[in-house]
């Protein structure tokens, strides 16, 4: 995956489409075709919004399903969440992530090879992570054959110290897992996150992991994965190479509030200014 030529930028904005509670999941309309109409409808206003707004990305993943499965969620959650994807691409022309919760990355690989999605998001690539799900360990060894069976360019974009997480190992892992990641783990980008949906990242925590793809000799892109707001966009583009931005973009600043066009449109401009 070629970073500069699937968003035409160097420091892309990927706005999060939030997908409202798919059928079956605890929180869903007793009715499966009234929660799966709701979730396409959902899904593509934002995504119609945000492409409206100047994003240069999006990244659909099931947030409403919680509590999310670890590792392998039902069949009927990849079906809907297909659906859904499938709806966005036909409605906007922006390149699609696909993210499926918590760490089902056999299902995301598998959604967007079926809908042509250009990436994914991997929470748990390499090592390991206590969540609230368990403990959550990567399956990179898996992902990147799964992908190279299924004959597509689909780039992996995997978390660094993932939010909604605490390591396995001593402190400061997250730096230095960033060669693991990329360079054994094969990811095309890494993420820096906050501590959960929303949270800004510490931006010690951010210069590290810079700090460690430069010492080994990389040229893997880093994002930012949470957090990020208008009047931190400027700065964190100057550290980083691009942003996924969901809370910031909602109305009232509620992560699972309609996608608000102007707060897409401000934070934008805020990013033009600076790259």
């Amino acid at each position: 995956m070629n970073h500069d030529s699937t968003f035409g930028t160097d420091a892309p904005v990927i706005g999060m489409i939030h997908l409202p509670a798919l059928p079956g999941a605890p929180a869903a309309p007793d009715d499966g075709a009234v929660a799966m109409d709701a979730a396409v409808e959902r899904a593509v206003s934002d995504a119609t919004r945000l492409e409206a707004g100047g994003v240069d990305g999006l990244m659909i993943e099931n947030f409403g399903d919680a509590p999310f499965y670890p590792d392998d969620v039902p069949k009927h959650t990849v079906a809907a969440t297909t659906r859904a994807a499938t709806e966005v691409a036909a409605a906007v022309d922006l390149p699609l992530g696909i993210n499926v919760l918590r760490n089902d990355v056999e299902a995301a690989v598998s959604v967007a090879a079926a809908v042509g999605a250009e990436f994914v998001r991997v929470n748990v690539h390499t090592g390991a992570r206590v969540t609230d799900q368990g403990i959550v360990e990567g399956r990179a060894h898996e992902t990147i054959r799964l992908r190279e069976r299924l004959g597509v360019d689909v780039g992996v974009f995997a978390d660094t110290d993932v939010k909604h997480s605490a390591p396995l190992t001593p402190a400061g892992y997250s730096a230095e897992s960033f060669a693991d990641t990329a360079e054994r783990g094969l990811a095309d980008a890494v993420i820096a996150s906050g501590s959960g949906t929303g949270h800004a990242v510490d931006d010690d925590a951010l210069e590290a992991v810079v700090a460690e793809r430069e010492r080994h000799g990389l040229d893997t892109p880093v994002f930012v994965g949470s957090g990020v707001r208008p009047d931190t966009i400027g700065e964190i583009l100057g550290v980083a190479d691009g942003v996924i931005v969901g809370t910031a973009l909602k109305e009232g600043g509620e992560t699972t509030a309609p996608v608000d066009p102007d707060r897409v449109t401000k934070l934008v401009e805020r990013a033009d200014e600076v790259r």
